[in-house]
C-alpha cells in the first residue's frame, strides 16, 4: 500500500443480497405457522380425492357388506339373517360354475394379452417410418365404447355375413355354441384392449439406454441374448404390471358377456358379475347378491396376494 491510499472497507457479506449468511437468516426466521402450511399442503391437494373415496367406495362396501347379512330386498329392507346368505353361497352350483367361467375367461385373456402387448410393441418400436400411425391403429379400439366393441365383434363374426365366416367358409353361430362363445368373447376382449397394452410397453421399451444395446453388440451378444438379459429384464417390472391390470379387468368382467351373449348359451358364458347382477336386479334379491360381491372380492384379493408372492419369488430367483 502506497502512502496516502483510501482504505475501501470491505461490505460486509451479511449485506450481499442473496448470500449464504442471508438464506441462513430467512430460514432461521421461519414462523411456526408457515412450518404447519407446508405439512398441511399435501393434504389439502389430497383432500378431493380422499373425500370421493371416502364416499363412492368406503361408504358403499361398507353398505354392501351391512346388507349381506340381510334378507334385503331391491327396495325394501328385511332383517338380520346372519350368516345364511354366506352358507347358501358356498352351496350354490350357480355361483361357483360362474366362477369357474371367470376362471376360464381369464385364461383365454390375460396372458394372450400380456405376450401380445409385449410382441407388437416390439416390433413397432423396431419401424423407422409410420410407427406413429401403426401405434394408433393398435389403439383406436381400446378408446371405443363397449357397446360399439360388442356390435363390431357381433358383425365380424355373424354366421351369415362376419367376416371371421367368409374368411373360414363357414357358417357358424358363435355366440350360439357353448364350445366357442367364451373363446369368442375373449377374441373380442383381445382385439378391444391390447392396444393399452402395446403403449406401455413402448414407453418402457424407449426408456432402456441405447448404450445397453451398442455394448452387447460389440461384445457380439445374439438377438436373443440382447433380448434375454437386456430387454427382458428392463421390462420385467412393467410386465408384471400389466399383468396385474388385466388379471383384475378380466377378472371383472361384465359387459363383454353381458352384450355379446346375455350369459348364454346355456349359462356357458354367465360370469361371476353377471350372476350377481341378475341375482340383485332381476330377483330382486339384494342380500344374497351383497353376499356375492364380498365373497368374490375376498376370492380377487387372495388371487392379487398370491400373484405379488409369486413375483417377489421369480425377481429374487432372477
Amino acid at each position: 500500500m502506497t502512502p496516502g491510499q483510501r482504505i475501501t472497507p470491505c461490505p460486509s457479506v451479511s449485506f450481499i443480497p442473496g448470500s449464504i449468511a442471508d438464506m441462513d437468516h430467512k430460514d432461521t426466521t421461519r414462523t411456526p405457522a408457515g412450518s404447519l402450511g407446508a405439512l398441511m399442503t399435501p393434504w389439502l391437494m389430497l383432500a378431493p380425492f380422499l373425500l370421493a373415496f371416502l364416499l363412492f367406495f368406503v361408504i358403499p362396501a361398507l353398505q354392501t357388506l351391512q346388507l349381506s347379512f340381510t334378507d334385503s330386498g331391491l327396495t325394501e329392507t328385511h332383517g338380520y339373517v346372519g350368516l345364511a346368505n354366506y352358507v347358501e353361497l358356498l352351496q350354490d352350483p350357480s355361483f361357483w360354475d360362474s366362477l369357474l367361467q371367470t376362471a376360464y375367461f381369464a385364461l383365454l385373456t390375460v396372458i394372450p394379452l400380456t405376450a401380445l402387448g409385449l410382441v407388437m410393441a416390439m416390433l413397432i418400436n423396431r419401424l423407422t417410418r409410420f410407427a406413429g400411425l401403426v401405434q394408433a391403429i393398435f389403439f383406436i379400439p381400446n378408446i371405443l365404447p363397449i357397446a360399439v366393441m360388442a356390435m363390431i365383434g357381433g358383425w365380424m363374426l355373424h354366421p351369415t355375413f362376419g367376416v371371421v365366416n367368409l374368411i373360414a367358409g363357414t357358417e357358424i353361430a358363435w355366440f350360439n355354441d357353448p364350445d366357442f362363445a367364451m373363446p369368442m368373447v375373449a377374441m373380442a376382449t383381445i382385439w378391444w384392449t391390447v392396444g393399452f397394452n402395446v403403449l406401455l410397453f413402448l414407453a418402457a421399451l424407449k426408456n432402456i439406454p441405447q448404450d445397453l444395446y451398442e455394448a452387447a453388440r460389440l461384445d457380439g451378444a445374439s438377438e436373443w441374448g440382447i433380448f434375454r438379459y437386456i430387454t427382458w429384464r428392463q421390462l420385467r417390472p412393467v410386465t408384471v404390471m400389466v399383468f396385474g391390470l388385466q388379471l383384475v379387468a378380466s377378472l371383472k368382467i361384465f359387459g363383454q358377456t353381458y352384450l355379446l351373449t346375455g350369459g348364454g348359451p346355456f349359462d356357458s358364458t354367465k360370469v361371476v358379475l353377471h350372476y350377481m347382477y341378475e341375482t340383485g336386479f332381476v330377483n330382486q334379491n339384494a342380500g344374497y347378491a351383497s353376499a356375492i360381491a364380498v365373497v368374490f372380492v375376498l376370492i380377487v384379493l387372495l388371487i392379487l396376494v398370491l400373484q405379488s408372492l409369486a413375483n417377489r419369488f421369480i425377481n429374487r430367483r432372477g
